[in-house]
């Protein structure tokens, strides 16, 4: 497989610094030199972003780029080191975690990920870093930027903390006034950590949870919610390459769980306009789903 490369515009929409501003940097202070195709576009490294990424940090923190341009970048990572140290910058901590994912660095990932939750927390942490780390991420795969690889090997490490954090708050018996609520992700979904991250609030909140999982089909669905007393159902729908359109599966929800409060989630409602069925609530936070149940 060949090396990922980069577009201006892609570095622009990954790093938040705006292309004109790139552009600045790469005359005037050479902090990357880009490569070029053979009708001469530019294009940019894995290593272009790492150094990118970690400049963009340190400038947010007051340093200048003609004294970064041309430290090595395990010179720019000692300083980074330091001002996270001092104060949390939720920006930072998400460039850090991208870094760590794209060499594949599992010490400093766990390092970066553990440290963050016991400083704010394990809600906190998911709600300031993790989601819009996925947000990044995602924007990494449209691009086509991120193999499988990469992704497996943050997701599996993000899991293992929520499943723990679920274990913490199960309850041994659930109160009277509890809710139960069918989780799931459509057949050709296969992007369960925004719905395993839902789990955990719910159950948080002593409702019971039925946790079915990636790519259940839609007849499973209706089977498993005869047989239990459903109050509501929690779906994500992330991925583009989902097997049934997104349209017909709402569709169906709506019409199959009518009574039922429906409630939907994922990266496809941010990019795409997607028209819900009236009896379908879109979710985009953790405090949006808490009002909601």
């Amino acid at each position: 497989m060949a090396a990922p490369t980069y577009s201006i515009k892609d570095l622009e929409q990954i790093t938040g610094v705006k292309a004109h501003t790139l552009r600045i940097w790469e005359k005037r202070y050479q902090v990357v030199t880009p490569s070029r195709t053979s009708t001469n576009i530019r294009y940019y490294t894995d290593e272009d972003l790492k150094k990118l990424l970690n400049i963009s940090i340190l400038n947010r923190h007051g340093f200048k780029i003609s004294s970064l341009a041309n430290l090595p970048n395990n010179e720019l990572s000692q300083k980074i080191i330091s001002i996270n140290n001092k104060s949390f910058d939720s920006d930072s901590k998400i460039e850090n975690l991208v870094v760590a994912m794209i060499d594949m660095d599992e010490v400093k990932f766990e390092k970066d990920l553990t440290n963050m939750i016991i400083n704010l927390g394990f809600e906190e942490t998911f709600n300031q870093v993790i989601i819009p780390f996925f947000d990044k991420v995602g924007l990494l795969w449209q691009i086509g930027t991120i193999n499988p690889g990469q992704e497996h090997f943050m997701t599996n490490l993000i899991r293992q903390k929520m499943i723990v954090a679920i274990d913490g708050v199960v309850p041994n018996e659930y109160p009277a006034n509890k809710k139960t609520f069918l989780l799931y992700l459509p057949d050709g979904e296969l992007h369960e950590i925004g719905l395993l991250f839902y789990s955990y609030i719910i159950q948080k909140m002593g409702h019971k949870v039925i946790y079915l999982g990636q790519m259940v089909p839609f007849d499973d669905l209706i089977q498993i919610s005869s047989m239990q007393n459903i109050f509501g159902i929690v779906t994500f729908i992330t991925s583009s390459l989902c097997n049934e359109d997104i349209n017909d599966h709402l569709s169906k929800l709506s019409m199959h769980f009518d009574g039922k409060k429906i409630l939907v989630s994922g990266l496809q409602f941010k990019i795409n306009e997607i028209t819900l069925p009236d009896n379908i609530t879109l979710i985009t936070s953790a405090g949006e789903l808490k009002n909601d149940i």
